[in-house]
């Protein structure tokens, strides 16, 4: 079969599409022909303040199974409904749609042939990265930083492990496993370490090296700088490059000098002057 989702996210009125609102839609289609939609119309008319959703996602591709085919049945009337098990007696697999645990009992295979993601560059709406200017994301953690943050962690946002995760010698270093770094193309197992641990090629990254290293093309929310806030430097070129450079260098230098000698003629004031040894002595 080919599973096939159209994401249209929502978008406020503006001169660009004529003062006209847009609130998008998700689409469902199997082997081209669509079995679900969720239009944002509706959600508006509701009236509980629910929208198709613009916030950055990702995709998980899920390998549960549902115990009725994902279409829910109500419980047989003889049946406890109470615990599913395929292996166990009759009261454990009653609750079963028909025909689910034969199919489970067999020798099962989830095969993805691919995936493909489509965007229309052209359309301004449609951007890809995990923190976009409508959705902030990267400041919502920062300002709250506890709601992501676990007992022993120092900070929310964590840099993705390149390398360092336990390999074998021993595993077949021409398999895509983590216990061989994800293969000779991808990573390597260093046996000079104790335990081994892996050791990602460039283009590879993760504790075994078997996710591929990305980045977005484009940064949408990139880190704030004073000049960000408004503030602006001295100009440093020219004269007052070089007046502002010798002041600064009479400031570090010459002042503490000065302070230094001021503050031990303080200290010297109220006292008289010992005498000298060899004066003494001599009178």
């Amino acid at each position: 079969h080919k599973y096939r989702v159209e994401w249209e996210v929502p978008e406020e009125a503006s001169k660009k599409n004529n003062y006209t609102k847009s609130y998008g839609y998700i689409r469902w289609f199997l082997d081209g022909e669509t079995v679900l939609e969720v239009k944002g119309e509706g959600l508006n008319a509701s009236g509980t303040g629910a929208e198709i959703s613009s916030e950055p996602m990702y995709m998980l591709l899920n390998t549960a199974i549902s115990s009725q085919w994902g279409f829910p049945e109500k419980c047989p009337s003889n049946c406890p409904c109470k615990t599913y098990n395929c292996r166990g007696g009759y009261g454990e697999t009653c609750g079963f749609s028909e025909g689910f645990c034969d199919m489970i009992n067999k020798p099962v295979e989830y095969k993805i042939n691919y995936v493909r993601v489509y965007q229309d560059k052209n359309d301004p709406k449609q951007k890809v990265g995990c923190s976009t200017p409508e959705r902030p994301t990267r400041k919502f953690i920062e300002a709250h930083k506890e709601k992501y943050m676990q007992k022993g962690d120092l900070q929310p946002l964590k840099p993705i492990q390149n390398g360092g995760g336990e390999c074998s010698v021993a595993a077949p270093m021409n398999a895509t496993l983590p216990q061989s770094c994800g293969g000779t193309t991808r990573g390597k197992c260093d046996v000079s370490r104790n335990p081994p641990t892996c050791s990602c090629l460039s283009d590879w990254t993760g504790p075994y090296c078997l996710s591929q290293v990305a980045y977005d093309d484009v940064i949408w929310d990139p880190v704030e700088t004073l000049a960000d806030l408004g503030f602006r430097g001295p100009n440093l070129k020219g004269p007052m490059g070089v007046m502002l450079a010798a002041f600064i260098l009479f400031a570090v230098t010459v002042a503490p000098i000065v302070f230094n000698n001021k503050k031990k003629r303080r200290s010297r004031k109220g006292y008289s002057r010992v005498p000298d040894y060899e004066r003494l002595v001599g009178a």
